[in-house]
């Protein structure tokens, strides 16, 4: 039996193609090796009824009725040679003479002292039947090798069965290398000194953290408008550290089973503490760690409390894991996310300023083509662009320019009169975020965590 789970692919496959004669003639021959005559004798039959010349069908078909059923192959003798007496019972041992004429039972094997009956003279035996081949000697890979995208699978998959996934501890999410370095960061000089107090020059300097005692551990916020380059820092910061990167949201946390969002982010901080050094980065950390008062779900608050213990290090070692965090809104996110030792350094990270918008427009527009463009009077008109708002005008510049190619038949290249155009279109987008960050400035600042904000407002007048 050990040629079962063969036969059952050929017999998938036959059936999906009965007309293919080579197959079903294979398949018949390993029903014979597996003593399954009957079925092997149907697929002969329909193997010659479509081709009755077919000598290989034909030979098969002869030895499965041809074979005998019960009696073994050792235990038939060759027959007596003409006018010699076959023993009848007067031998000693032999088989009486009323007994040899029935053959022994199918299932029961002939015994010490039963011996078969001889051939009578003039009879032909039937041909010993071919030697079966031990289960140990079959090429389950030649096999395997031969009907390689010819046997379909027995079972289709479901439209929404998953994907198998594969060993590796890190099959939820990328642990990727960055190749993004601070240098490539324009303007932020505040953001780029808070980075290197608190991350970079500590780990270029192991003998002065351990002289004064600073472990590699902590947590850093950044928070500030949407689009303004949060993540764009984040990644900035591992290439300058040389360190893996892991990028985590919401959506790789959440599972609708309980107990499995847990599990998740646990192991998400195992892959960090494996890939150390590591900056493990928390988008949208408001979702994630929402103030548990305001939180009606038990599942969340679940979660939450999940989070604050990976922070905190109790089922492993954080040396050497980076953690930062980016939100839009900071004042939604859990007090204790923002205590000592865990999120306690937070940096705003405001829309660029003008030494950074110049960069950023020609790092757009580096692949297009472009004449006479004015970058100076671009950063003068964009004051509160974030750094998505500043790629979404020189989309539009260029949508400008392909329509009036398209509409003029003349293709030109992205001028300033584009841009005036877009500017015209585009507005910022941090105006929603200002108007909100102003009243919690203004009216919820009484431990002074956002007084870097209401600077900046004072600044600009705004508050």
């Amino acid at each position: 039996m050990g040629n079962s789970p063969l036969i059952a692919s050929l017999v998938a496959a036959v059936e999906a193609a009965p007309d293919d004669l080579p197959l079903r003639v294979h398949l018949a021959e390993l029903l014979l090796r597996d003593d399954r005559r009957a079925e092997a004798i149907g697929h002969l039959a329909q193997a010659l009824a479509r081709d009755p010349g077919h000598a290989e069908a034909q030979a098969l078909m002869a030895q499965a009725i041809a074979r005998p059923d019960a009696t073994p192959p050792s235990a038939v003798e060759p027959p007596a040679a003409p006018g010699h007496q076959t023993a009848t019972g007067t031998d000693a041992g032999a088989t009486p003479a009323s007994q040899a004429t029935e053959p022994p039972p199918a299932a029961t094997p002939p015994t010490a002292g039963d011996q078969p009956r001889a051939a009578e003279p003039g009879v032909p035996m039937p041909p010993a039947p071919e030697p079966r081949r031990p289960a140990d000697d079959v090429d389950w890979r030649a096999f395997e090798d031969e009907f390689t995208g010819i046997v379909p699978p027995r079972f289709a998959p479901a439209a929404d069965e998953p994907e198998p996934v594969s060993g590796d501890d890190d099959r939820m999410f990328d642990v990727e290398t960055s190749s993004i370095f601070l240098t490539d960061v324009h303007g932020m000089d505040d953001v780029k000194r808070r980075l290197e107090v608190a991350f970079l020059a500590p780990l270029r300097n192991p003998t002065l953290r351990s002289l004064y005692a600073k472990s590699l551990r902590g947590g850093l916020m950044l928070y500030g408008p949407p689009g303004c380059g949060k993540t764009f820092i984040a990644r900035a910061v591992a290439g300058e550290m040389g360190a893996k990167f892991i990028s985590l949201s919401i959506v790789d946390v959440l599972n609708m089973y309980v107990g499995n969002s847990e599990q998740n982010l646990h192991q998400i901080f195992d892959s960090a503490r494996r890939n150390a050094p590591c900056v493990l980065f928390l988008d949208e950390i408001d979702a994630l760690g929402h103030k548990r008062s305001a939180v009606n779900s038990s599942t969340m608050r679940t979660l939450g409390n999940q989070l604050l213990a990976e922070l905190d290090g109790m089922d492993g070692d954080n040396d050497g894991v980076f953690v930062l965090a980016a939100t839009n809104a900071p004042w939604d996110v859990d007090p204790a996310l923002r205590r000592p030792g865990r999120f306690d350094r937070v940096i705003l990270v405001l829309p660029p300023d003008r030494a950074a918008r110049g960069p950023i427009v020609e790092y757009h527009l580096r692949d297009r083509p472009v004449a006479n463009i004015d970058v100076r009077r671009i950063v003068a008109a964009t004051e509160d662009f974030s750094g998505a708002d500043l790629a979404h005008l020189c989309d539009s510049a260029a949508e400008h320019a392909m329509h009036d190619s398209i509409a003029t038949g003349d293709v030109r290249m992205i001028e300033q009169r584009d841009f005036d155009r877009a500017l015209r279109e585009v507005r910022p987008s941090t105006g929603p975020w200002l108007a909100s960050a102003r009243n919690v400035a203004m009216f919820a600042n009484e431990s002074g965590a956002y007084d870097d904000l209401a600077a900046y407002l004072k600044k600009r007048k705004l508050a």
